[in-house]
């Protein structure tokens, strides 16, 4: 019995100690994909799985909100994220928007902060390329 209890504290630790194992953990573009063509103005849709989406206010561990950030990659972990065009906030916790982009080629990095825009890092980023007509 003793080493049944020993063998299953040690799977224990180790399944506590991995952190983000769960490869659907992140944000994801739910309507649109990497290399697509769109149109502008285009319905964006956001999703996330591993925290909870929620409006901005006082930041609480595993919760948060989007962020549309062009032609910009990820920002890093423990960074407040900006308000500007480049750097679309999402504070009422939305996950669609519908986005106005000039015709070009784009990057769009979803990222996901906490209450407080203070951004979660690349681990909950997403960058895809796009073409708008």
């Amino acid at each position: 019995m003793n080493k049944f209890f020993y063998f299953v504290s040690i799977l224990f630790l180790i399944s506590c100690s991995s952190t983000n194992t769960n490869d659907s953990n992140g944000v994801s573009f739910l309507n649109i994909q990497n290399g697509d063509t769109i149109q502008s103005p285009f319905l964006l849709k956001m999703g996330v799985e591993g925290m909870v989406l929620e409006p901005k206010g006082e930041p609480k561990p595993g919760h948060g909100h989007h962020h549309l950030i062009v032609n910009e990659g990820p920002t890093d972990a423990g960074l407040v994220i900006i308000a500007d065009e480049q750097h679309i906030h999402y504070g009422a916790g939305q996950s669609e928007d519908s986005v106005s982009l000039a015709p070009g080629n784009y990057d769009l990095t979803l990222q996901f902060a906490d209450g407080l825009h203070v951004s979660y890092g690349e681990e909950w980023a997403k960058t895809i390329q796009v073409t708008i007509k």
